[in-house]
Parts: C-alpha cells; structure tokens; sequence
C-alpha cells in the first residue's frame, strides 16, 4: 500500500512538473509573437490614418462646395427678393402718390442746386427747371418731405418773378399748409423772403384761423413768425384775433393804434366779462397743451391778467408755475409774466417755479430777460435757503464767466448794489414792480411796506436808486444778506476778483463788478466780516498800477487803459481805504509821470475825492502839478442842477 501510494505521488509530480515547464515554454514563445503583431497594427494603423485623412479633406472639401454653393443660392435669393420688394414698394408708392416720379426728379435736381461749389449761373438753371415741373402742383406736392425741401431751396434762390408765382400758388391753400408738419418749413421760408405786400396779404388771409392754428403744435409757428415779422398794426391785427369776436371786425386804424386791451375795450365801450370769457377759451386748451414758447401767447396773456378777476388771474398763475416758466423768459412779455407769477404767486408756486429753473439757471443768467426773472426771485421770495441751494448754487459753478458777462453781472450787481440805475434800465426797475390789478389789493395785505419813490444820487455821479418793497415779507436787507453772507457768495466773489482781476478791470462789464466788490458793496455789506479779503484785493489791483510802464507792452498799462482807468478812479472816490493803499504802493512820486492821458483821471481823483483825509494825502505832491498847469482843480457841483435831472 504503501509502495503504491508513493508511485501514485511521484506520478503527480510529474504531471505537476510537465505542466509547469509547458506553461513556461508557452509564454517564452509567446513573446515574439506579440511583439510581431504590434509591428503589423502599426503598419496597417499608420496606412489606415492616411485614407481616413484623405476620405476626411475629400468630404470636408465636398461639404464646402455644397454650402458655398447654397450660400450662393440664398444670396441670389434674398437680393431677388429685395428687388421684388423694392418693386412692390415702388409700385405701391406710385398708386399712393400721384406725383411720385416728379419728386424723384426733383430730389436729384435738388442734390445738384443746393451744393456750395455751383455757380450762380448753374444753381438758376437748375431753380428755373425745378420750378417748371412744378408748376401747377406746388400747393399739392408741397406737404411732402422731400419736395418742401427742394421748394425751400428754390425759393431762396429763385428771381422775385418766379418768387412771386410760388406766393399765388401757395396762398389759396396757406391755411392747410401751415399745419402741414413739412409745408410749415416752405411758409415760414417764403413770409422770409416775402415783400411787404405779400406779408400783409399772407397776415390778412389768416383773418378768423388766428386762434385755431395756436392751438395746433405745427400752425403755432407760423402764426409767430408772422407776428415777429409784421407791423405794430399787423401785431394788433392777430392780436384783436384772440381777444374778441367782435373786435375781428373792426379795421380802423384808429382803434389799431391803440396799445394795451384797456383802451381797446374803453374806446369800443366793450364789455370787459365778455372779452374775459372769450379769451379765456381761446388761451385755456393753448396752456393746457403747453404751447408756450410763443411771444404773441405771452402778449396775450399779460392782457388777459390786466382785465381778468381775482380767481381767473390765480389759476393762470397756479398753471404757469413751474418748469414751463424757464420757456417763456426769451421775450420781453414772457419775462414780466414770469415775474408776474413770483411776485404773485404762493409760497408752493414759487418752489415749484425755482426747482424748475433747476440746470439752466447759468444759462438763464446770461439772458438778457432771464437775468431780470433771477433779480426778481432775488427781490421777492422769502425761502433764501432754497434760492441759496438752486440759484446761487448753480451761478457759483460758472461765477468767473458770468462776471465778465453783459447780463450775468446783474444777478450779482443786483446783490451788491440793489436796484441802481446805473446797472437797471427804466424799464428793468418798472418791471420789477408790475403788478396784476385784480391781486394788487391782496399782495398790499401780504405784503408790510408800500412802493417808495425815494431818490438819492451818489456822490460821484447823480445815479438815481429806486426804492420798493418787495414780494416777501422778509426786510429787503435781510434778505440781501442772507442771500449774499449766509450763503457763503460774498467770500467766492472776492476769492474771484482776486483771481481774475487783470480781466475784471479791463472788461467793460467786468469793472463794475470789481468796483462794486472792491468798495465793499452798498452800505458796505461787505466790509464787516470781510475786511482782509476786501484788502488783499486792494492790493491786488494797486499791485498792478505799481507795475511799470513798458515801452513795447502788447497791452496798455492799467492806469492809462479805458476801463481800467475810470473803475480805478470810481474806487479812489467811493474807498478812502483803497485810495490809500493805491497812493503808498503805486502814485506816491510818480504823478508828474502819469498826469497825462486817461491815468490823469485817477490822480485827479484824489483832488476831487470828498475825503478830507484822501485830499491831505496827495495835496502836497500834486499841487504844484496844479500850479504848472498840468492838473485841473475840479469845479464844484451845481446841487439844485443835480436835483432837477
């Protein structure tokens, strides 16, 4: 058993043996096997990857041609289509406009005639034929965009023949025309370019269609532009239009020189309620749809409110206030109206009218109207902190331009020195105290104080200040100084004068700002907090007398300039303090040098000053220029002669 069992395990293990060394010889030959077939897949792969590049190109190159192809297709399909479409559209604009291929031939002629480097000859050839094809369609092709432009060119252009042929064509249909949104270019052109005859008879053909085209956006213009364009009568004329039926049937030039609806409604014995309603019905739907830019509405507004009662005259003010005021301050009637709202309306009315001036007051400044309106906010309302945060405000982020600015100094003249004649008109100062008759009752309630008529004259010329309360109930001082010292203006005014003092003197605006600074303002409201600045800036400008007197300077010096001379002068007069400071630094021995030409009117200065004090300063080195006969002793003033003027 034991025999057998031990061949049994030998046998195993041989099996064992046989078995492993066959699997080792299978995986030794193996090896090289492998290794060959790696070798062929990378010579077929290598081959295969070269056909699959080219079957690629070859498709993408196909694919291309296709797609270009079609790109091509679709692009000759859309440009047929846009030809079709633009066939269509022609052809529909044809049945639609009955002088379609006129007007085409008419903008080509038109590119040709309006260019600048034609000659006269040529530019009047082209007029000439233009006008021949429309002759007979003018008044119908006129409405269009495209012929009313080549009519305003030939109208321009044209002979007064041919100027007078366009008028007779236009004028049966004028009334159409001016409410046509490209025909209103050619009317306004042609009343233009129209002779005296043609503007009345165009004025007379309005007759009855006055208060109907203001009411339209389009016809308003035309009514305006022949409003500014026409006669004192001729102005009556639309004017009687919009104040009464029955007054459109009177023609007498009699009642036509008449000024003011007052005197109209008393010579015609009119009723005054009558006259009230109809205007009101006539000027009611024009404010409602904001056609306010017009100086005829205005005219007819400042008539309305002379003959309106309390209530109407309250809600035309109620409905004006606000941002549309900035609109209607371009004209003179538009500016009383404005002020007529400040001075009349409510303390809400008058925020509403100030916020809206809100980013164009500069502008507003610089008007020759605006600048009225802002002296009269100035002058009238009590909120100075309002007018200080919008006003004031905005005329500090331009204060060096406006300084210099023919109307923008006022706003700050008006500060400085209110209500002087010297900077104010007649007509500035009445305007500042119209009034509406139907609220003058309630304004004297509201307001403590009454007009004056106070005059006093200054000592260097009899420059007459007209006193009269104000809107507000705040004391004008008050006001003044809230406006000017509280807000911090006074500081920049000077800081301003300081800096551009070179300009400011030889400006013919600008010296007056400078004079008015520079003397500390009227009843020197600025000398008392502002006493160093005030005399950095005398310094200043003695600094620039001091300087010396080039024989080749490209600029006279400012002693002998024009403006520079007289505002140094004025100053040595009115500012004992600045003529002292100009003598030590500048004139003290100097005068023989600078007693001629416009310089001599300052050293005269210090003979003429009313200064006791200012003459014993100069009296011992300018009196033998006296005795010499180079000075003039000044003549004493006729007090009585004075008074009267």
């Amino acid at each position: 058993m034991a025999a057998e069992h031990q061949k049994s395990r030998e046998s195993s293990k041989r099996k064992r043996i046989h078995k492993q060394e066959s699997e080792g010889k299978g995986l030794i030959s193996k090896k090289p096997k492998l290794n060959f077939k790696q070798n062929n897949s990378k010579t077929t792969s290598g081959d295969s990857r070269r056909k699959y590049t080219k079957n690629v190109l070859k498709i993408q190159k196909r694919d291309l041609q296709m797609h270009t192809k079609k790109q091509e297709e679709v692009a000759d399909a859309k440009r047929l289509g846009r030809l079709r479409s633009k066939e269509l559209a022609e052809a529909r604009k044809k049945k639609r406009k009955k002088h379609y291929s006129l007007e085409q031939e008419l903008s080509l002629l038109w590119e040709k005639m309006r260019r600048r480097n034609i000659s006269k000859e040529d530019r009047s050839r082209l007029v000439s034929e233009a006008l021949e094809k429309m002759k007979g369609k003018i008044s119908e092709i006129a409405s269009s965009h495209v012929s009313s432009r080549v009519l305003q060119t030939c109208v321009k252009h044209c002979t007064p023949d041919e100027k007078h042929s366009v008028f007779m064509e236009l004028r049966p249909n004028s009334i159409f025309l001016a409410s046509n949104t490209y025909a209103v270019h050619l009317v306004t052109k042609m009343l233009d370019h129209a002779s005296k005859e043609q503007l009345a008879e165009f004025i007379s053909s309005l007759h009855g269609h006055v208060a109907s085209l203001l009411r339209h956006m389009v016809g308003s213009l035309v009514i305006e532009h022949a409003y500014n364009l026409g006669s004192a009568n001729q102005k009556h004329a639309l004017l009687f239009e919009l104040y009464s039926p029955e007054l459109q049937l009177f023609k007498d030039s009699a009642v036509m020189k008449e000024k003011s609806l007052q005197d109209v409604i008393s010579k015609l014995q009119l009723q005054r309620s009558s006259v009230a309603r109809h205007m009101t019905s006539v000027l009611q739907p024009i404010i409602e749809k904001g056609i306010l830019d017009h100086s005829i509405v205005h005219r007819a507004l400042i008539e309305y409110l002379s003959i309106a009662d309390q209530t109407s005259s309250a809600e035309i003010i109620q409905q004006l206030s606000g941002s549309s005021i900035v609109r209607m301050i371009h004209t003179k009637d538009g500016c009383r109206l404005a002020m007529l709202c400040i001075r009349h309306g409510s303390a809400k009315e008058r925020k509403k009218i100030i916020k809206g001036m809100k980013g164009h007051v500069s502008k507003i400044a610089q008007h020759k109207y605006g600048s009225t309106v802002l002296v009269c906010i100035f002058s009238v309302v009590d909120d100075t902190k309002l007018v200080s945060k919008i006003i004031i405000q905005e005329l500090e982020k331009d204060l060096k331009e406006l300084l210099v600015d023919q109307n923008g100094r006022r706003v700050f003249l008006y500060l400085l020195h209110p209500n002087c004649a010297r900077y104010f008109g007649p007509d500035d100062l009445a305007s500042l105290s119209f009034s509406i008759p139907s609220l003058s009752k309630k304004s004297e309630s509201d307001v403590d104080g009454s007009m004056e008529n106070n005059i006093t004259s200054e000592s260097d010329s009899s420059v007459t200040s007209i006193h009269f309360s104000g809107g507000g109930k705040k004391e004008s001082l008050l006001r003044r100084k809230e406006l000017l010292i509280n807000s911090g203006l006074d500081e920049k005014l000077i800081d301003a004068c300081c800096e551009i003092v070179h300009s400011l003197l030889r400006s013919n605006y600008g010296k007056e700002v400078i004079f008015e600074v520079a003397r500390g303002g009227a009843d020197g409201v600025l000398c008392a907090t502002l006493g160093e600045k005030l005399r950095g800036l005398h310094e200043a400008i003695a600094s620039m007398a001091a300087l010396p007197k080039l024989d080749e300077a490209a600029e006279e010096h400012i002693l002998e300039q024009f403006h520079s001379s007289r505002a140094i002068r004025k100053l040595v007069l009115e500012c004992p303090d600045f003529a002292s400071i100009l003598w030590d630094k500048a004139l003290r021995g100097k005068c023989d040098f600078w007693c001629k030409g416009h310089s001599s009117k300052v050293i005269n200065a210090y003979l003429e000053s009313s200064n006791p004090a200012v003459k014993e300063l100069a009296k011992g080195e300018l009196q033998p220029l006296v005795d010499g006969g180079y000075l003039t002793l000044p003549e004493p003033k006729d007090l009585s002669k004075g008074s009267k003027q």
